[in-house]
């Protein structure tokens, strides 16, 4: 009976194991963490200003610094864009990116980064 129980244990144990271990690998391929941003709005203190998702399109890939922006934000005069992987307070964002494959790139527990050695 006593082998039973170890037996019982040891199973679920690696079973949990397993459902931690694919949580985390899956974690990988979500997409990052990302705000609604005025681009226009930036403060050096608190960064850039939130604004309402509506403002930003709803596509999940973001635009590269290279590319040219049109407003597309339904409020005037908001030069709104989708900010990765920022740290978020009061209303502002700040230290993340404009760029969703950067943001992906910084990965996370469970993900490679994408710097190598040399």
């Amino acid at each position: 009976m006593a082998e039973t129980r170890r037996r019982l244990r040891s199973s679920t144990v690696v079973l949990g194991g397993m459902g931690v271990l694919a949580a985390a690998l899956s974690a990988c391929g979500s997409d990052p963490d990302r705000r609604c941003v005025d681009r226009d709005s930036y403060d050096y203190i608190n960064g850039y200003k939130i604004v309402a998702d509506k403002n930003c399109s709803s596509s999940s890939s973001g635009s590269s610094s290279g590319k040219s922006r049109k407003k597309t934000g339904k409020t005037k005069g908001t030069d709104a864009d989708w900010y990765y992987d920022a740290d978020v307070s009061g209303g502002y964002a700040d230290n993340g990116t404009f760029s969703r494959s950067e943001a992906v790139d910084r990965g996370g527990f469970g993900c490679s980064g994408g710097s190598g050695g040399g």
